[in-house]
């Protein structure tokens, strides 16, 4: 899909390797000619990040500087207004327009808590939904909320070219090399003064120390 968009939301707090090689997957297997990262500036959907906006947005600047295919967005940490998926996606199409397909890039579990998140139903008129995996444990729909195990399996398609031809509304899934890393467990480490060497690309941890992000209080 030489045209089509990755969109890659979180909070990243902070952005790790598992995030990069997330992107990076999706991208060459879903053919993809670009990921877009969109930091979250006022996440309602999750606890409240330990650091600022605009420390998470200039952490990812610096981790995904080297990789031409990566793009990263700064509206949502410049907007004074919550975070949510639906009016970012709504901001998108009236920049890119209503034909270019745009996938939205979830983990497995974020897929299974869609329908919990705000206005949910309409992502499908937005975008596509690429969802990762780990290598042998595929998408289930009898495990999924009944509501998203009926729309999985509309629309469901096995090969993510079958997505060139329209905007949105179609779901597509990958397995993805497992890099069992989290920003939670990173973030104790650095609380206790662990090094996070190896989990973190050296510009962000550079990042880190500079600004003494992550210390106990």
């Amino acid at each position: 899909m030489p045209e089509a968009l990755g969109i890659f939301g979180g909070t990243f707090d902070p952005v790790h390797f598992g995030h990069l090689r997330l992107a990076e997957e999706a991208r060459q297997r879903l053919g993809l000619a670009a990921i877009r990262w969109i930091p979250a500036g006022d996440p309602r959907h999750r606890p409240a990040p330990q650091v600022t906006a605009r420390h998470r947005l200039d952490m990812v600047k610096r981790a995904v500087a080297g990789n031409p295919a990566f793009e990263v967005d700064s509206a949502e940490v410049e907007a004074d207004a919550p975070s949510y998926t639906v009016p970012t996606l709504e901001r998108l199409r009236r920049e890119l327009g209503g034909e270019r397909p745009l996938l939205l890039l979830l983990g497995a579990d974020a897929f299974a808590g869609l329908p919990t998140w705000h206005r949910w139903r309409e992502l499908f008129g937005l975008a596509h939904i690429a969802v990762s995996h780990r290598p042998g444990y595929p998408i289930e729909a009898a495990a999924l909320p009944a509501e998203l195990a009926d729309r999985y399996r509309a629309a469901h398609v096995a090969d993510a070219a079958d997505l060139a031809g329209r905007p949105g509304g179609g779901i597509v899934t990958f397995a993805m090399t497992q890099l069992a890393i989290s920003a939670t467990a990173i973030r104790e480490q650095l609380q206790q003064g662990g090094s996070p060497r190896y989990l973190l690309p050296d510009a962000v941890i550079d990042y880190i120390a500079a600004h003494q992000l992550y210390r106990l209080p």
